[in-house]
């Protein structure tokens, strides 16, 4: 990674999250470019992308954006870091050679390098460290883009009510908006949700939800300063590590555990989800949970826990038991279950034990690539004006795993509408390379950690 470029000027988080007017003339006409697809755009015209988080998975939902039916450029890309984006881009070039056309001036790099790149796109992809995404998307939006983004859409109460708000403005404007839970695109989900909608387990008792496995990646403290040639700042480690720190994360109950959560969610709401956002939401009355840090307990693991275990209870008695865990050489299960009056369902697996016994059929349950069809259907609804915004269930199912680490940090039994209230912001209150960071290490290099029973989360 090359030494992120120091004459990026400090930005306020008030500053940070308003708009900034467009003066340039190509940001005029990119604007009005966007207009005519928020308008309902001739299915062939050409769709300009701009990808916002060069990492990984921003990189492959750009690669699967391009990879739709009908014409895609994409035109801006924007990251902190320039070896990321520049690694992102010859990546993509490699697989889209025709499709991917970013000059230099064309790429953004530094914390609002995204407004710049937004401005010159029909669609953005947002895929940045979760703790942007709410600022982000607000801006798109503001800007009048489309959006796909990734998920959790927030890691704090504060964010995920700026979700809702945006997605608000969304509606408004016609504005289509995805958001990267892609097993509600997976046909074994749709179809196995459809029967438990309509009764397959009859009443439902309980659920379960599972991520546990032995965990994701650490970029060290040490390895940072050997590519920067001198010792990195906070803010530079904890952005270029960012899995470990909350504000950025949200921990992984938020970054990985939300699939599980979410497909409850679905399965409680007890119908398909209104795209208008007209139909409320169902959730969780409160929750309570357990959690610590048994094995990534280093340096380099930050603030979060390796583990979670929460009782979600709804309003009907209903509870989901869920799990969350990052050990290695453990039990590993990443799954979730129905349990009915009528019988029990292994939702993933596409099978129904009990009254209404049923497998899925071999062709919904192979063949299908989930990340790939939630794109095709993002730009089929853009290109055909079809009613399209799964900000709302992003912004719910985000909280949920939020309301989770509220839970697991104090030790509490926390209740739904304190904890969506919140006034606790996990944010920094500045964005710079130099800035201050919501948490810093001590003498020894170690961060401090949530204490069940002492830690204040609502």
């Amino acid at each position: 990674m090359t030494q992120p470029e120091a004459s990026h000027p400090t930005v306020t988080r008030r500053g940070f999250l308003k708009s900034s007017a467009a003066a340039a003339s190509g940001v005029a006409l990119a604007q009005l470019a966007t207009e005519r697809f928020a308008l309902g755009a001739s299915p062939g015209d050409t769709v300009k992308i701009a990808l916002i988080g060069c990492g990984g998975r921003g990189s492959g939902a750009a690669d699967q954006a391009l990879s739709t039916s009908g014409s895609t450029k994409l035109v801006a890309m924007a990251d902190a870091f320039k070896e990321r984006l520049d690694g992102s881009l010859n990546n993509l070039k490699g697989k889209h050679k025709d499709k991917v056309e970013v000059p230099d001036d064309k790429k953004f790099i530094g914390f609002d390098a995204y407004k710049q790149a937004i401005a010159l796109a029909d669609v953005v992809i947002l895929a940045t460290p979760p703790g942007f995404r709410s600022i982000h998307f607000e801006e798109a939006i503001r800007q009048g883009k489309h959006v796909f983004m990734e998920k959790p859409v927030a890691v704090d109460a504060p964010g995920v009510r700026r979700v809702i708000a945006a997605a608000e403005e969304a509606n408004k404007k016609n504005l289509k908006v995805g958001v990267g839970l892609q097993r509600h695109h997976q046909p074994i989900y749709l179809e196995t949700i459809k029967r438990l909608h309509g009764g397959a387990v009859g009443e439902i008792l309980g659920t379960r939800a599972f991520w546990n496995d032995a965990g994701v990646w650490v970029r060290g403290r040490a390895e940072l300063a050997q590519k920067l040639g001198r010792p990195p700042t906070e803010m530079e480690y904890q952005m270029y590590n960012w899995y470990y720190f909350v504000w950025l994360c949200g921990d992984h109950i938020c970054e990985q555990h939300i699939h599980n959560l979410d497909v409850i969610q679905w399965v409680m709401q007890g119908r398909p989800y209104d795209p208008s956002g007209k139909t409320p939401i169902v959730h969780p009355v409160k929750v309570r949970g357990m959690g610590g840090r048994q094995v990534r307990n280093g340096k380099d693991h930050g603030e979060i826990f390796d583990h979670h275990a929460c009782q979600y209870e709804y309003a009907d008695g209903s509870i989901m038991f869920s799990e969350c865990r990052h050990i290695p050489s453990a039990w590993s299960n990443v799954s979730e279950h129905v349990i009915g009056t009528k019988g029990r369902c292994n939702v993933g697996d596409g099978s129904i034990t009990g009254e209404n016994k049923w497998r899925a059929d071999r062709d919904v349950r192979q063949g299908h690539d989930p990340y790939q069809i939630e794109h095709n259907d993002l730009f089929d609804a853009i290109r055909n004006d079809k009613p399209y915004n799964e900000a709302y269930y992003g912004a719910y199912s985000s909280m949920m795993s939020i309301i989770g680490r509220m839970a697991t940090y104090s030790g509490k039994e926390i209740e739904w509408d304190k904890a969506f209230n919140s006034e606790i912001d996990v944010m920094p209150k500045t964005y710079a390379w130099d800035a201050p960071t919501p948490t810093n290490p001590d003498k020894d290099g170690l961060y401090s950690i949530a204490v069940p029973g002492k830690t204040v989360t609502v």
